[in-house]
C-alpha cells in the first residue's frame, strides 16, 4: 500500500531541494537528471523508514542520522555532529568542558592516567597517577583510540560515568565519578637544570598561541632560557590558526603551512620576524598521538631547522577541517584542504619522521608524571647539553 510522504522525508526533500539548487544549476543537463534520480531514490528509503520500521522513529533522529552516514562516506575526519557534540565541541576549544580532570596516554590494556589535576573529580573518586583505565561504561578501552577514551569520559556536568580501573600490580576496582566543569590551560613549564626548560602543549584552542608566548616571557626571566623542549606528545591538535601563532613564536620568516583545497588557490601562511624568540637550541618532543595542529608545528620546526624532533612517527592527519552551524545547532565537520609543510609534505596517513627516533615507554612502564624516568626527555635534554656547550 502506498503511503503519504512523513514528516522527516518531506522535511529533508525540501532541505535538499534548496541545499542542491546552486550545485546542479551548474551540472549539466545528464548531472542534473543523476543527482535528482538519487534524490529521489533517497527518499523513497527515507518514507518507506519512517512509515513501516517496526517503532516510531522522530523526523529529527531520521534526517540527523542520514546526514550523519553521508558525511561518514567522504573521509576519516568529516562529521555529523548534533547540538550536543558541536557544544561538546566548543566548550573544548574555548578549554572548558565536563570531565574528571585527568590526563591521559594511550598503553596496552586501556589509557593510563599521568596527571590528575588538584580538586577534580578523580582526585575525590580516588583516582591516581598511575591508574590504566581498562572500560568506560562497560566498554573496555583496549582497542579504542585515545580520542575515543577521551570522548566517552567527558559528559555534561552533574552526569555520572563507570569506569573500570586497575592500578599498577593490582586487581580491577569500579569506580563512579561525577563529571564537572573542568577549565584546562593548554599550556604548562617548567625550569630543568643548566638554564633548560620544558614546555608542554596539550592541544591547540583558542588561546595556546598566547599562553605560549606568556609562558615564554616568564621562562626568559631570572637566569635566562639557554635551550628548550617542546613536548607536543599526544597532543590530538586543534585550532590551525593557534598551531600558526605558536610556530611563528620561533620562526622570523619563511612558510609555515601550506592549504590547498578543491577549488581556492593554494594559501599560505607565513612567519613574521616581529615577536621570534630567541635563537637557543629546540627539541621537539611527538609520538603517534602527536596530530594535525600538533603536525603543523613540528613540520615548520622541522623543515626550517628550528627544532629537531624527536621520538616516534606521527599520527598522520594532513587534512583541514570546516564547522559549518546549521539552523539546529548542530554542525557539519567537513574537509576542505590538505595542508603541507615547507617543504611541500604532505603527512596525510604518513605522520612526520624525527630527526632522531627514540623508543615510547613500555607498555607496563609508568610514565615520568608517575615518577618515572622518560628516555624520550632525557633523550631531549642530553641533546639541549651537548648542543649548548657546544655553541
Amino acid at each position: 500500500m502506498r503511503r503519504a510522504l512523513g514528516h522527516a522525508t518531506a522535511l529533508l526533500m525540501a532541505y535538499l531541494a534548496g541545499a542542491t539548487t546552486v550545485g546542479l544549476a551548474n551540472a549539466g543537463p545528464d548531472g542534473r537528471d543523476r543527482a535528482y534520480r538519487s534524490l529521489a531514490t533517497f527518499a523513497r528509503v527515507l518514507s518507506y523508514v519512517e512509515n513501516n520500521f517496526v517503532r516510531e522513529i522522530s523526523a529529527e533522529a531520521l534526517v540527523h542520522g542520514a546526514v550523519r552516514g553521508m558525511l561518514a562516506t567522504l573521509d576519516a575526519h568529516s562529521a555529523f555532529l548534533d547540538p550536543a557534540q558541536y557544544a561538546a565541541m566548543q566548550s573544548e576549544a574555548r578549554g572548558e568542558f565536563g570531565g574528571i580532570g585527568v590526563e591521559l596516554v594511550k598503553r596496552a590494556g586501556g589509557a593510563r592516567i599521568v596527571e590528575r589535576y588538584d580538586g577534580s573529580p578523580a582526585r575525590k573518586a580516588g583516582l591516581e597517577v598511575g591508574d590504566t583505565i581498562v572500560a568506560v561504561d562497560g566498554e573496555a578501552t583496549a582497542m579504542m583510540s585515545l580520542a575515543e577514551i577521551a570522548r566517552r569520559i567527558k559528559g555534561a556536568t552533574a552526569t555520572a560515568v563507570q569506569l573500570e580501573v586497575r592500578g599498577p600490580g593490582a586487581a580491577v576496582r569500579r569506580v563512579r565519578v561525577v563529571r564537572a566543569r573542568i577549565q584546562l590551560m593548554s599550556v604548562d613549564a617548567r625550569r630543568l637544570t643548566d638554564g633548560l626548560a620544558y614546555l608542554r602543549i596539550r592541544a591547540f584552542g583558542e588561546r595556546t598561541g598566547q599562553e605560549v608566548a606568556d609562558v615564554l616571557r616568564t621562562l626568559r626571566g631570572g637566569p635566562g632560557l639557554s635551550g628548550l623542549v617542546i613536548d607536543l606528545r599526544d597532543n590530538p591538535g586543534g585550532l590551525l590558526d593557534e598551531a600558526v601563532r605558536v610556530a611563528d613564536l620561533w620562526l622570523s620568516t619563511g612558510v609555515i603551512v601550506t592549504t590547498v583545497g578543491r577549488r581556492e588557490p593554494a594559501d599560505q601562511e607565513l612567519a613574521h620576524p616581529k615577536g621570534t624568540e630567541p635563537n637557543y637550541p629546540v627539541v621537539l618532543l611527538v609520538n603517534g598521538g602527536t596530530a594535525s595542529a600538533a603536525e603543523i608545528v613540528a613540520g615548520a620546526l622541522q623543515d626550517q631547522s628550528r627544532a629537531h624532533v624527536m621520538g616516534t612517527q606521527t599520527f598522520g592527519k594532513g587534512s583541514v577541517q570546516t564547522v559549518i552551524e546549521l539552523e539546529d545547532r548542530s554542525a557539519l565537520k567537513l574537509t576542505i584542504a590538505r595542508y603541507f609543510t615547507p617543504k611541500h609534505r604532505s603527512i596525510e596517513g604518513v605522520g612526520i619522521t624525527p630527526d632522531q627516533v627514540v623508543p615510547q615507554l613500555l607498555p607496563d612502564q609508568p610514565s615520568s608524571s608517575a615518577g618515572a624516568v622518560d628516555p624520550q626527555l632525557d633523550a631531549a635534554v642530553d641533546y639541549l647539553r651537548n648542543r649548548v656547550a657546544s655553541r
